[in-house]
């Protein structure tokens, strides 16, 4: 009898202990500070090569952190570069890689329906250590090549503070 009550009580408590699970999580995420580093720093490779622009960083969830936009910059330019590193942040590959993927008759191309997909050039994810920490977002310079060229310029910036 007590082999079978010690049993049971194992056999009780066995499902208990795979599945129990943390209640929280700790994540990363980058500082308002790094956020506009790499904004500004986008910004002003784009000057450099001659462009107005807007720039946005955007934490993991694909919330604004951070915008910039040039003096110049036409009043698109803001909503675009939003929506380019939310894109980015939220199915975690850059746009200029989903602008290709998603061209007509290919199979993502339905993604190009949803309403925030922004599918040019100019939105990268930002991450540190393995983990994904934001998405940086640029438009306005003449085509989506050299606005993924300023986005890496913002991210290149930080890089090096964001490997802990």
């Amino acid at each position: 009898m007590k082999i079978s009550l010690k049993l049971a009580s194992v056999l009780l408590c066995a499902p208990f202990g795979v599945q129990a699970q943390e209640a929280t999580f700790t994540s990363q995420s980058l500082t308002p500070e790094t956020a506009l580093a790499a904004a500004q720093a986008a910004l002003a490779q784009c000057r450099k090569n001659g462009y107005q622009v807007a720039v946005a960083v955007v934490d993991k969830a694909g919330l604004p952190q951070v915008l910039l936009r040039d003096r110049y910059a036409g009043a698109h330019t803001v909503d675009v570069a939003v929506n380019k590193a939310w894109t980015a942040v939220s199915f975690k590959t850059p746009t200029l890689t989903l602008a290709e993927e998603t061209q007509p008759g290919k199979p993502m191309s339905g993604l190009r329906n949803h309403p925030r997909f922004l599918g040019a050039g100019g939105g990268r994810m930002i991450e540190g250590a393995g983990s994904l920490l934001g998405g940086i977002g640029v438009s306005g310079a003449p085509g989506g090549d050299a606005d993924d060229a300023c986005a890496q310029a913002g991210i290149r910036a930080i890089a090096e503070s964001l490997e802990f």
